[in-house]
C-alpha cells in the first residue's frame, strides 16, 4: 500500500492569538508544523510527507521545516477544500493521509489502524467517544440535555483512496457549506466513512489553554541531563578581562583566538556536553579566522539555539570561577544577569561563584583563570 500523507497548514490560527499562525509557533523547541511531520515521516507505512500552506507563508515555512523532505511547500487556496485539492495535486500515491498541522502529536496506533481500515473502506477517520453530558446553550441559558449516545469527536489525520477524494473534492466542495474536515464532504456526498480509535493526543491546539496543554505534555515526557564544562586562559597583554560577558578592569587581559571569556566558555561546553552536541572546539574551531577577537557570547547564543533546536530546554547553569583577581564578587549580579539575557533566562536559572586555589598553582600564581561549569537540561526522551 502507497501512502502520502498531506499537512494542511494553511490557516492563520486566529483563535490561539498573536501574530505567529499556531502552526508556526515554537513548541518545545521546533514547531507545531515540524511535531506533525516528524510523526509522519517516522512512520514505514508513509512514503512521502506533503505540506499545503497559506499564501505569504513561505518564509515561515522554510523556517519551520528546516530540511526536512517534504518537498516544496504547496500553496493552499482560501478555503480548506481548495487547499486539500491543490495538495492532493501533487499526490502520486494511491492511498492518502490528510492531516492537520495543528494537531502535533499523532501516535503510530491510529496511523496502523487507519491504513487498516483502508484494506476494506475506501476512508476512514479516528475518532473518540464524547464523555460529557451533552447540551445546547443559546449563549446565557442551556437547553435540557441531549443523548450523547453514538456521538464521536472526529480527529485527524483522515484516510482516503486517492481517487475518490480528488472526485468527491471536485463534485462537492462546497458541500454543507464550509466543511472542516474532508469526511464531511463525503458524507454529504453520501459515502461511507469508517471510524477507528483515536487518541487523546491528537487533540487539536485552538485556543491558548490547549498550548499549555501541550507544552506540559511534552516536558513531562522529557528527561533531565547534565553537562560539564571546564576552560582556562592564562594572563597576557594589558586589561581588561573579558568575563561572564562584561568588561572586567584589570591590569591584565587574558589571552585566546577570540575575547577569551573563560566563564561563558566554560558554560558553552556545559551546555553542549548536555545536550552531547560536540564542544565548543568543534562549533569554533581557533584555527578559523572568523573568530579572531569574537565575542563569546555569540558561542554560548549558538549553544542555546543547539540545545533548543534539538527540543531541549535549558533549566539552569552554575559557574565557579578560580582565580586569585580580579575579585568576582563585585561583579556577580551583573555577570549573571548578562549570562541569563544570552540564554534567555532568569536570573534565578543562573549561579556564578567564585573561589580561589589558596595561591597554588597557576591561578593561585596569578597566570591566568579557570572556571568550572554545569548545565542542567531536558531534552525530549530517546
Amino acid at each position: 500500500m502507497n501512502v502520502t500523507a498531506l499537512i494542511v497548514a494553511a490557516g492563520s490560527g486566529s483563535r490561539m492569538g498573536g501574530e505567529t499562525p499556531k502552526q508556526y509557533r515554537m513548541l518545545a523547541g521546533k514547531a507545531v508544523l515540524a511535531h506533525a511531520v516528524d510523526a509522519l515521516s517516522a512512520h514505514p507505512r508513509i512514503d512521502a510527507v506533503r505540506v499545503v500552506i497559506g499564501a505569504g507563508q513561505e518564509a515561515e515555512a522554510r523556517a519551520a521545516l528546516g530540511t526536512r523532505a517534504v518537498g516544496d511547500p504547496i500553496i493552499g487556496g482560501a478555503t480548506r477544500s481548495q487547499s486539500v485539492a491543490r495538495g492532493l495535486a501533487a499526490v502520486a500515491t494511491r492511498h492518502v493521509l490528510v492531516h492537520d498541522a495543528a494537531r502535533p502529536f499523532c501516535p503510530p496506533a491510529v496511523i496502523d489502524r487507519l491504513i487498516a481500515a483502508l484494506d476494506d473502506h475506501a476512508a476512514a477517520v479516528p475518532v473518540l467517544a464524547v464523555p460529557d453530558t451533552v447540551a445546547r446553550s443559546d449563549g446565557v441559558f442551556l437547553t435540557l440535555p441531549e443523548s450523547r449516545d453514538g456521538l464521536v469527536r472526529v480527529q485527524t489525520p483522515q484516510a482516503f483512496l486517492t481517487a475518490d477524494l480528488v472526485d468527491i473534492l471536485g463534485r462537492h466542495s462546497s458541500a454543507d457549506g464550509a466543511p472542516t474536515d474532508e469526511a464531511s464532504v463525503l458524507r454529504a456526498a453520501g459515502l461511507p466513512v469508517a471510524t477507528v480509535e483515536g487518541d487523546p493526543l491528537l487533540d487539536k491546539l485552538t485556543v491558548p489553554a490547549d498550548w499549555a496543554r501541550a507544552q506540559a505534555m511534552l516536558e513531562a515526557r522529557m528527561i533531565s541531563r547534565t553537562g560539564l564544562g571546564f576552560d582556562v586562559h592564562g594572563f597576557k597583554g594589558p586589561g581588561p578581562v573579558m568575563l561572564g560577558g562584561i568588561e572586567i578592569a584589570h591590569d591584565k587581559g587574558l589571552a585566546g583566538h577570540s575575547d577569551a571569556d573563560v566563564l561563558l566558555h566554560a558554560i558553552t561546553d556545559a551546555l553542549l556536553g548536555a545536550a552531547a552536541l560536540g564542544d565548543i572546539g568543534e562549533h569554533f574551531p581557533p584555527s578559523d579566522e572568523r573568530w579572531k577577537g569574537a565575542s563569546s557570547d555569540r558561542f554560548l547564543a549558538h549553544a542555546a539555539d543547539l540545545v533548543r533546536g534539538a527540543g531541549g530546554i535549558i533549566d539552569h547553569v552554575d559557574a565557579t570561577v578560580i582565580c586569585e583577581a580580579p575579585k568576582v564578587g563585585p561583579h556577580r549580579a551583573a555577570m549573571r544577569a548578562r549570562i541569563a539575557a544570552i540564554l534567555a533566562l532568569a536570573d534565578g536559572q543562573v549561579s556564578v561563584k567564585a573561589t580561589t586555589t589558596e595561591k597554588l598553582g597557576f591561578t593561585g600564581r596569578r597566570e591566568g583563570i579557570a572556571c568550572q561549569a554545569i548545565a542542567t537540561i531536558r531534552t525530549p526522551a530517546p
